[in-house]
């Protein structure tokens, strides 16, 4: 028997794609997968012989439940030094993986029927945290023509909100929000009394602009919660490696839950953190330019059959107008099911994405090739 809190979080629709399109290769398919959002990359090897020589050397056993000191200084700096935030290692908890984070956010601001602002389309997880934590969310709608920054953000605010989200770069949008879209939203939550969740996965991925912190911004500091990791940046998506930083009555909370939980992060793994934002960055710069060429591929070829797509900021999404061939749901189960190629819906991002499916270019150039050339044969 399921709780009733359970029963109000919905399956993941990008796992349940990726569920399917595992069945169909065990059938003997050969599908193209455009539906996970995971770096095709190895890990850089400098952070595995980290890791391994953590490993041997006898580091597998418990930490502080925060993480270990030096990986928390390393964040802590790079932190203050990338993104201007005045923050100390007390400040940080590290955690397995920034989806973790995200829960525990939740969990520890928001109560019983709160309200947390989402930009729709928002990554899935989001509104599944929200509800676990027994509050609502509450859709905000955004400008496809205009880089989705939301629209009339104000009009959605009440008595009850507690928590705006912000994702930038997002997912599923690859949509990167300039200085004053943040300005904007940054001063509605100081009018308001508002914390600010920015998930910031996405930030060293990007193209063409400039990340910014919101918690950087002026009267942001101690009402801004920032969330990070080393899944996309770093290719680490399966070493379960993130963290956060916020004030200290927020951090004292997330580490309870944090402690009654899940106890502490994988030893190991947090030293191949140290060695990621200490060693060479050459690795990730060159993955980045990767997926810059396939955006770049993939946009062209996309407009070239008529599909109408904003070029992305950042991430490896784009978030595609088919509403010429039928709603998301349908096209995205014709490509799965007549092309063999995996896409997510739109729909499971938000009501506004129902005419639009998420590619993920995190795939090489030649299987990007390859699925469009289905997709073509498929609808056009």
């Amino acid at each position: 028997m399921a709780s009733s809190r359970l029963k109000r979080v919905e399956e993941s629709a990008t796992i349940k794609v990726a569920n399917l399109a595992t069945k169909l290769r065990q059938q003997g398919a050969d599908v193209v997968s455009f539906s996970l959002g995971e770096p095709d990359f190895d890990t850089p090897k400098h952070i595995c012989d980290a890791a391994c020589q953590a490993m041997y050397s006898g580091e597998t056993h418990y930490t502080p439940p925060a993480g270990i000191p030096g990986l928390r200084d390393a964040i802590a700096e790079k932190l203050r030094t990338e993104n201007k935030l005045d923050v100390t290692a007390a400040d940080v908890l590290v955690t397995p993986g920034a989806k973790q984070a995200i829960f525990e956010v939740m969990l520890t601001v928001l109560d019983d029927g709160d309200e947390a602002i989402l930009f729709d389309p928002a990554w899935v997880s989001y509104d599944s945290a929200v509800k676990f934590a027994g509050a609502n969310s509450v859709w905000v709608p955004t400008d496809a023509n205009d880089r989705f920054k939301p629209r009339n953000l104000e009009e959605y605010i009440t008595d009850k909100t507690r928590l705006i989200v912000v994702n930038t770069p997002g997912n599923p949008t690859g949509a990167v929000y300039d200085r004053q879209t943040l300005k904007n939203i940054a001063d509605l939550a100081i009018d308001h009394d508002l914390l600010v969740l920015s998930d910031e996965i996405y930030e060293k991925i990007i193209y063409e602009k400039e990340h910014l912190s919101i918690g950087s911004m002026e009267g942001m500091q101690d009402r801004t919660i920032t969330v990070n990791g080393f899944s996309k940046a770093y290719a680490m998506t399966g070493w379960r490696l993130g963290y956060v930083c916020a004030r200290p009555d927020i951090f004292e909370g997330m580490l309870k839950i944090q402690s009654h939980s899940i106890s502490n992060t994988t030893t190991f793994v947090q030293h191949g953190g140290i060695a990621a934002l200490k060693g060479p960055q050459e690795p990730l710069a060159e993955m980045v330019q990767k997926f810059k060429a396939r955006r770049d591929l993939l946009i062209e070829e996309l407009y070239g059959m008529g599909i109408k797509c904003q070029l992305p900021g950042g991430a490896f999404y784009a978030f595609a107008d088919v509403s010429e061939f039928g709603d998301g749901d349908k096209v995205a189960e014709k490509l799965l099911m007549d092309a063999h190629v995996a896409v997510t819906p739109g729909s499971a991002f938000g009501e506004s994405g129902r005419d639009f499916i998420r590619i993920s270019y995190a795939t090489s150039q030649d299987r990007i090739k390859e699925g469009l050339a289905r997709i073509e044969d498929a609808l056009i």
